[in-house]
């Protein structure tokens, strides 16, 4: 079973692709370029194993000659080389054969390239220092005098060359206003995860996308890890990514996303569990001195989620994110373990018609592995989308008829017409544990959240403590992982429970919510009289057999 987005710590593709013009480009490259800087200064240029590889994939094409995606990412940690080869991206896409001119299955990639015609190439940022290092770069490995300048009759200058006819390789730092309508044939969007709101980022991008649509040209963009729920074009990117690789998304059009990201399970303070991390993300950057980065991640001076950040990988969370470690979360899970038919379990669900996400999640009652039955989000995008309440009914009729389902806690809300009817009718008779016993009337499955607050907030505080220890398991599932991740501490009373970043904010925590309420109700199953006298009956069943 592949691995779920949130738990790849490689996420290219494998192999190579059919049809390719990456050899094209990789080979234009060593021949013209000349390594700058580092150990290789005044060698030609020459691609590590995973450059190489992302260009076969970027320049992969489909058997109608299309590009097999058209938005490009590479994430990496500081010090990985992000600036230097996107340079070489920006002098390949404004000199190089990388627009399909045939098939020719006699040559490496089945393809033969052409250049671009009337080659604009921007390097775009939302201030100019972002720009910097990759048009020092380009200045590096084309300079005024150089055999590449010559040969391609480029005409440098500090900000902007020009190549005969019409092209032009530029920085631009602009509004998006200032960005509309240019057509340029290849964008870099560099350091993305500084792309907020604040600063008009995310309408410059979408900007250049709208640009790039019309003649069918790419970005590509370079970030580091950022910080979550500040809006970053680079998370928003991630998102995107991940709706893609699980299937949530309608468009043709995908996104290649190239990113090395340290196990979850690291320990910055052992120097062994960290040296092991350090060499996965930096695998092939032979320039790298993984000793001074160490330094600095023990530096009394040295932030904790920088360091993270910026030398492993990962997004750090929020100030107020209810997991202040969400790796921990990544860690516990084990896709290995399965529920059979027949598993006495419990179930926890909260619904929403349109507004949020619905979520139905199960728990093992004697194990503790928690798995995902469902987790249905409305497109966003359509104002109109809500659930399908019956395909959230097939769903409790296919788990009923699994499982034997101990007990079965649904928040009320937007489902009354299943959680205070149909529910209760088919199956409360068969439930061990009433999810309010004692409410008038008695409700087998109704679990009214807003008159429960006091419980929830402690079963928060105890599922948090759960998973910091790692006390139990789950199937791994992305869409629940990315609800934990959302997930916000909020205060209520003496205690910490959890909730949105914003009331109408789009992302979700259904599922996280649905977390906390089925260990919550595992324990309460576990505690109860109908378990124990389950637990003697089958004791006294084994040592008769016995």
């Amino acid at each position: 079973m592949a691995a779920k987005p949130v738990e790849r710590l490689a996420t290219m593709p494998q192999g190579e692709p059919a049809l390719t013009l990456g050899y094209e480009a990789a080979l234009w490259a060593m021949r013209n370029l000349v390594q700058p800087n580092g150990p290789r200064a005044g060698r030609r240029w020459e691609p590590t194993g995973s450059q190489l590889h992302f260009l076969l994939w970027w320049y992969a094409l489909d058997e109608d000659g299309r590009w097999l995606f058209h938005h490009g990412v590479r994430r990496l940690s500081k010090g990985s080389g992000k600036s230097p080869f996107a340079a070489v991206l920006g002098l390949i896409e404004f000199c190089a054969p990388v627009r399909l001119a045939d098939f020719d299955q006699r040559v490496r990639g089945g393809c033969v390239g052409q250049p671009v015609n009337m080659p604009w190439v921007q390097i775009v940022a939302t201030a100019e220092p972002q720009t910097f290092n990759t048009m020092r770069m380009v200045r590096a490995m084309a300079p005024k005098g150089s055999p590449v300048v010559g040969k391609y009759a480029l005409d440098p200058g500090k900000t902007k060359y020009y190549k005969e006819p019409e092209g032009t390789l530029e920085v631009k730092t602009s509004s998006a206003d200032a960005a509309e309508g240019a057509e340029a044939s290849f964008v870099i969007a560099d350091e993305t995860e500084h792309w907020k709101p604040g600063n008009g980022g995310p309408v410059l991008a979408a900007t250049l996308q709208d640009n790039l649509a019309k003649s069918g040209n790419r970005m590509l963009e370079t970030s580091n890890a950022w910080e979550p729920d500040r809006g970053s074009v680079a998370e928003e990117t991630y998102a995107a990514w991940c709706a893609q690789e699980e299937g949530r998304v309608r468009a043709e059009t995908r996104i290649l996303y190239d990113a090395r990201i340290a196990p979850p399970d690291t320990n910055l303070a052992d120097d062994e569990s960290l040296t092991k991390a350090l060499r996965w993300v930096y695998d092939d950057c032979y320039w790298q001195d993984l000793h001074p980065i160490k330094q600095r991640i023990w530096s009394v001076n040295s932030r904790i989620d920088d360091s993270k950040r910026k030398y492993l990988n990962w997004p750090t969370a929020a100030e107020d994110s209810w997991l202040e470690q969400p790796e921990a979360w990544l860690a516990m899970a084990d896709a290995s373990v399965t529920v059979p038919d027949g598993t006495p379990v419990v179930l926890f669900f909260d619904g929403s018609k349109s507004n949020d996400a619905t979520a139905l999640l199960g728990c093992v009652v004697e194990s503790g592995h928690v798995f995902t039955l469902g987790v249905w989000e409305p497109d966003r995008r359509d104002p109109n989308a809500t659930v399908d309440a019956a395909a959230v009914d097939a769903v409790v009729r296919v788990v009923f008829g699994r499982f034997e389902v101990c007990a079965f806690f649904a928040d009320v809300a937007e489902f009354q017409g299943f959680v205070l009817g149909e529910w209760p009718q088919r199956y409360g008779g068969d439930l061990m544990l009433w999810a309010a016993p004692s409410s008038r009337p008695p409700q087998p499955i109704a679990w009214d959240m807003r008159s429960h607050k006091d419980e929830f907030a402690k079963a928060a505080e105890t599922c948090h403590a759960e998973i910091m220890e790692g006390a139990f398991t789950h199937d791994g599932d992305s869409r629940v992982a990315r609800h934990v991740r959302n997930a916000r501490a909020r205060p209520y009373r003496a205690m910490t429970s959890v909730g949105k970043d914003s009331r109408h904010s789009p992302r979700k925590i259904d599922a996280a919510v649905c977390v906390i309420g089925v260990r919550m109700v595992r324990r309460m199953v576990l505690g109860s009289k109908a378990w124990a006298q389950r637990t003697q009956k089958r004791d006294r069943r084994v040592l008769v057999f016995r």
